[in-house]
């Protein structure tokens, strides 16, 4: 680490020297305007006026590159920030399935659209503000599509209805487009401490913790889309049990669903209250997957691998959340409150 002097200038003036290597490497200048932020814990940060620029252009290779290859390094420069990115191939056209690739990872990704296209070389751009989101609403936003996957697809089950297991599917596109959004969302604002604010942030600190979260709630809706997929394979659309044993998963479901929206309110909330009470709900719900499957009469094993299959979604839904809570507590007890004094 190093140090610097502070001196003073004037009556109400302390100044500090920029390091010339730090400088050089970023083009500040004398007369040059840098951006200055005060964050916790007495920090400041100092940064050049190009941080402040978005617009950064990737270009992507794609010479030696397949289509899955090309798809997935679209999403990664997407999620890493990057306003336009271009794929181009050197030694010729592009083929069809590098093309068909790129428009695939277009439909996927929130706010990209193509701009600009030769038979070498396809440009799009993202249009996206992080102004236009904060990142606690777009973890709600998460946490509330997943929570409407799982409640069709057990209505589903109950109903023996595919065309609303269909719907629940259906969502995931949704739930992964705002997945990855937040994803670049947080790594933006990890890489230009002025965007923490501009998504809703003092500071950077929850960054780490945010990312954690939003993979949680997108692994929450690959169970609700695990469910629904087996109604669709179920014999009748539907699992081979009395309403009795249908009426306490469902009970589970509710059950599931208040603990992921408590868990996430409790994180977005600083609340640690909330964070206990989630806790206690989670103990109260956590052998009901073994409870259920303990009450089953003799069947089938492949009805009795389906009936599984839910509850063991359920039950993992149920640990996400509580790890989402876990989170939510070294935010809350990272703050001033009642339980807390941070001197």
């Amino acid at each position: 680490m190093e140090t610097r002097k502070v001196q003073r200038l004037g009556p109400s003036t302390l100044a500090m020297t920029l390091p010339a290597e730090w400088a050089k490497e970023h083009d500040v200048e004398k007369g040059d305007e840098v951006s200055l932020r005060m964050g916790g814990k007495g920090t400041l940060t100092v940064m050049p006026e190009s941080a402040n620029s978005e617009e950064t252009e990737a270009v992507i290779h794609a010479d030696d590159l397949d289509a899955d290859a090309v798809e997935r390094a679209i999403v990664a420069q997407y999620v890493l920030g990057r306003r336009v990115i271009r794929i181009e191939n050197e030694s010729g056209a592009l083929d069809s399935e590098q093309i068909n690739a790129v428009y695939r990872a277009e439909t996927q990704l929130m706010g990209l659209g193509v701009i600009e296209e030769t038979p070498e070389s396809i440009a799009i751009r993202c249009s996206v503000d992080p102004e236009d989101f904060t990142l606690d609403n777009l973890l709600e936003r998460l946490e509330s599509t997943g929570s409407t996957m799982r409640g069709e697809a057990v209505k589903a089950l109950a109903h023996g209805n595919p065309d609303l297991a269909q719907r629940a599917l259906n969502r995931e596109r949704q739930a992964n487009k705002i997945f990855v959004l937040l994803l670049r969302l947080i790594f933006t604002a990890y890489q230009n401490p002025n965007l923490a604010r501009a998504v809703g942030l003092a500071d950077g600190f929850p960054l780490i913790g945010y990312r954690s979260i939003a993979k949680n709630l997108e692994l929450t809706a690959d169970n609700a889309e695990d469910i629904a997929e087996i109604v669709l394979e179920a014999e009748g659309h539907t699992l081979n049990v009395d309403q009795s044993t249908m009426r306490r998963i469902r009970e589970f479901t509710e059950q599931v669903d208040e603990l992921t929206a408590l868990a996430v309110e409790s994180a977005v909330t600083r609340d640690y209250d909330k964070t206990i009470a989630a806790r206690e709900l989670f103990h109260e719900i956590s052998d009901r997957e073994r409870e259920i499957l303990n009450d089953l009469p003799e069947m089938d094993n492949q009805d009795l691998l389906q009936v599984r299959e839910v509850l063991v979604s359920l039950q993992q839904t149920a640990q996400y959340a509580m790890r989402n809570a876990e989170i939510a507590v070294n935010l809350a007890l990272n703050e001033e409150s009642d339980h807390t004094t941070i001197n």
